[in-house]
């Protein structure tokens, strides 16, 4: 009996030291952990400053102010997981696999919501300029529903391929997948959905920069740079992460093991680039007011 006691208070001890810090840090985390830092004290405050603020909100229909706020909670939300993610980078990762689970969930569930608010923000804009076509409160409130729920269900599978891998004498937490077919189904459901976001972004700006452009007065360099500006960051920051995305179908499908793991490692950078857009979304879509008066313009 003695002998099982202190083998159950060993090892109660053992699993407690597994969630302490290691006393030495990642010096492979330093400079990603600065990085994140930045976009986290840049992004955070122009996030807070669109939902208190509400710059330029008086001058948009009750669904942009809708989705412009949907895409600050979003992109805020994502920002304040960075802290945790910058103490993962530096000293691993210590809350244990359930935390592990629900954060990659949540951030994952931000990053897509932020994503499909950014493509519903477009889509609406072009409907309402190009097609003239109007929301109400009721269709717009089972919009926003059926678009949280569709976010839920997307993130679903990186709330199951999350695990606790070991990396030298540190934990982190990544994605760990059981199998080959199941890294192809994720990988191809966010490649497709990053693609066909991309495509529609595209072309709801180009036509409703084409609309806009028709009206004499709107015709200015102002408008012209920020429609451009909107189609290039959105390319630049997800683009990368939607490429790699494709290059581990590639090495998945041909079963090459070594360019598996160094496009997973170029994964995590391509997803830093992601944060880039959460901290410049409040520039290009908050504190904006030239496609906004365009959308009233040409509504009157």
């Amino acid at each position: 009996m003695e002998q099982l006691n202190l083998t159950a208070v060993t090892s109660n001890i053992s699993s407690s030291s597994e969630l302490l810090p290691s006393s030495s840090m990642d010096s492979r985390g330093v400079l990603p952990a600065v990085i994140l830092s930045l976009f986290f004290l840049l992004g955070v405050p122009g996030n807070i400053a669109v939902i208190i603020l509400k710059p330029n909100f008086q001058q948009l229909s009750s669904m942009t102010q809708s989705l412009m706020l949907n895409l600050a909670v979003s992109d805020l939300l994502c920002l304040l997981s960075l802290p945790l993610g910058i103490y993962s980078l530096l000293y691993g990762w210590i809350f244990g696999l359930l935390a592990c689970k629900i954060v990659a969930y949540l951030v994952n569930c931000s990053l897509c919501g932020s994503l499909l608010t950014i493509v519903l923000l477009s889509f609406q804009r072009y409907m309402l300029v190009v097609h003239q076509l109007f929301y109400n409160q009721k269709k717009m409130r089972l919009l926003l529903v059926l678009f949280w729920l569709v976010v839920m269900i997307l993130s679903i599978p990186d709330l199951v391929v999350h695990q606790l891998t070991p990396d030298q004498e540190w934990v982190h937490c990544r994605q760990q997948f059981s199998s080959r077919t199941q890294m192809l189904a994720l990988l191809l459901t966010e490649t497709l959905v990053g693609f066909a976001s991309c495509f529609i972004v595209a072309f709801s700006y180009i036509q409703l920069y084409r609309k806009v452009n028709r009206a004499a007065f709107f015709n200015n360099p102002q408008t012209s740079r920020l429609v451009i500006s909107i189609i290039i960051v959105f390319f630049v920051l997800w683009i990368p992460y939607l490429t790699v995305n494709v290059l581990r179908v590639g090495a998945t499908a041909l079963h090459d093991e070594r360019l598996e793991k160094h496009f997973a490692e170029l994964r995590d950078f391509a997803l830093a680039l992601i944060f880039i857009n959460s901290c410049l979304n409040p520039l290009l879509y908050g504190f904006t007011s030239h496609i906004c008066k365009c959308v009233n313009y040409l509504n009157q």
